[in-house]
């Protein structure tokens, strides 16, 4: 089983450099696990390691997707789970930083999903109604979360039972969700005080190195605020100041905003998900990544 380590936590607490310094000490290669990072184009807005960061060690899955192009947990999965592959055969360490936490887990545990062709719709002939009372009848704990006027995920749903002869929430129950690799994840954590305040303080000096001239030129090259690139916070928010609903400084506070509950989101997401091992003071974690790695 290949050995990988995972660096996770909030935004702003230091998993860019503690990543490249484990790189350095453990002839490692970073793969990015941030969901706006592989954007090209998208680089102040997701914190995404600049010149001198990257040439301080390999990085994968940066810059590998336009802006206007779409993205999904399986594709991370099968692109990670290949640069794995690849810089074990090389005898390197796989590092995964980032802070998309079902990305990381989709990659690092036997998270199954289901073929694209379940997203097809055969049932041309009935309504929404009709489907529901099927699904009614062989999956009713499939609408537990489905609206009757969802028709695709109707329709998936549907898909999955008739392949598979059994529903989603039973096929994700008999998943035993334990990891494929050897991982060590460390969580880098602050207190929260301390943590807030480096997130003011990053947003501001992303505004200050040009964060809006960003968005503007991405506009003027035909990206808009629709696509998936532009969901990420950092870059969502601005489109209240371009449609003149809000100030530039009014956007600026809901990015902090949005990014501090964020932090709380990801830290309740890795404590109840994965099986972290949390460490405010950067040695203790690099000697808990020493004892695992011999």
């Amino acid at each position: 089983m290949d050995k990988v380590l995972v660096i996770v936590g909030p935004t702003a607490v230091g998993k860019t450099s503690f990543g490249i310094e484990c790189a350095k000490l453990f002839d490692g290669e970073i793969i990015s696990g941030d969901s706006i990072q592989i954007y090209k184009g998208l680089d102040i807005g997701s914190a995404k390691p600049d010149k001198e960061e990257l040439s301080q060690a390999v990085h994968h899955l940066i810059d590998i997707k336009e802006a206007d192009e779409n993205y999904s947990v399986k594709q991370f999965q099968e692109l990670c789970r290949s640069c794995i592959a690849d810089i074990s055969s090389r005898g390197k360490l796989p590092i995964i930083v980032g802070g998309t936490g079902l990305y990381i887990k989709a990659a690092m545990y036997d998270y199954v999903f289901f073929d694209e062709e379940e997203e097809d719709d055969p049932y041309d002939d009935l309504s929404n109604q009709q489907i529901y009372e099927l699904l009614q009848e062989k999956d009713p704990a499939s609408l537990e979360k489905i609206h009757i006027n969802n028709r695709r995920r109707l329709v998936r749903a549907l898909n999955i039972y008739e392949k598979h002869n059994k529903g989603i929430s039973q096929i994700r129950e008999e998943q035993e969700h334990a990891p494929v690799y050897d991982c060590l994840i460390i969580g880098l954590t602050a207190e929260r005080s301390v943590l807030f305040g480096r997130i003011n303080e990053r947003v501001d000096k992303m505004v200050e190195d040009g964060l809006l001239e960003e968005i503007e030129g991405l506009l003027d090259r035909g990206i808009d605020f629709s696509m998936q690139s532009m969901q990420g916070i950092g870059y969502k928010e601005w489109k209240a100041y371009f449609d003149k609903e809000k100030t530039k400084e009014e956007c600026i506070e809901d990015i902090k905003i949005h990014s501090r509950h964020f932090a709380r989101r990801q830290y309740t997401f890795f404590n109840h998900q994965m099986d972290v091992k949390w460490f405010s003071d950067k040695e203790e974690a690099l000697e808990e990544v020493r004892r695992w790695s011999i």
